[in-house]
């Protein structure tokens, strides 16, 4: 579980509270399932109109990742990738097939099986690269629902607040009544507002970091793979997949 995104959410819930209650309101004065609803079913139903429905339904899987998904470490698969080309280079390329079962990485065993199994290195690599660029499409995808879904809360939240404002101002017998309908009318602004800056920006852009880092993942196992069919030098192989990360990051191994 990622604990950055759990302690966001917790904080910027907590802040919101908090300043209820440091600002003397009432939790039910804040509550009102109508305006919710605006808001949130609004932002679905324009983002069900965006996109295609299967795409749609699978907003709901990819934003779980948000919470669930855990990141490769970028130096032990470089460490690992290294020490599949010491194998190769030690006992031939067909060793590598009795160490498939103790990669839990499923693109490097897509890899490595196929070095294995004597296939030519360009569609190694045609076949890697495809497989990479579908990753990229299906995670674009869902990061542009949570982008759209987004933009249109806080304008559903307008349209709940002029609905309630025009509600309100149809009925101007009771003026002791006003404060408490512009109080409504103003919450869908605010749901919109929260439910756009707390859940489908933040999300989304959360899902734009992982997408980064598991295709910069998925582009030095390419690249590793690419190596080890080759034949190079592991600590050769080393060096350059370790340009992809920062110095202080880097093996031991190459620091001396």
């Amino acid at each position: 579980m990622d604990i950055a995104s759990v302690l966001g959410v917790i904080i910027a819930i907590g802040l919101i509270l908090g300043a209820i209650v440091l600002g003397g309101g009432s939790f039910g004065a804040f509550i009102d399932a109508p305006s919710l609803m605006v808001v949130i079913g609004g932002a679905i139903a324009s983002a069900m109109i965006s996109f295609p429905m299967k795409n749609f339904l699978g907003v709901f899987s990819v934003g779980m990742k948000v919470f669930l998904y855990k990141l490769d470490s970028i130096p032990s698969l470089i460490e690992e990738l290294v020490s599949l080309a010491e194998t190769a280079r030690r006992d031939g390329l067909l060793a590598l097939e009795g160490r498939l079962g103790d990669i839990e990485n499923s693109f490097v065993v897509l890899g490595i099986q196929m070095a294995v199994d004597g296939t030519r290195p360009e569609v190694i690599e045609d076949i890697m690269r495809t497989e990479l660029d579908a990753v990229a499409t299906r995670h674009r995808d869902g990061k542009a629902i949570l982008d759209c879904m987004g933009r249109f809360a806080p304008a559903f939240g307008m349209i709940g607040t002029l609905m309630g404002l025009v509600i309100m101002l149809g009925d101007m017998s009771d003026p002791s009544k006003i404060g408490a309908g512009m109080a409504v009318a103003l919450l869908t602004t605010m749901y919109g507002a929260i439910a756009s800056n707390v859940v489908f920006l933040p999300f989304a852009e959360k899902l734009g970091f992982t997408n980064k880092q598991e295709l910069l993942a998925m582009e030095i196992i390419v690249r590793g793979i690419m190596a080890i069919q080759s034949g190079e030098n592991p600590r050769v192989i080393e060096q350059k997949l370790n340009t992809f990360i920062p110095p202080k990051l880097r093996s031991n191994s190459e620091a001396a």
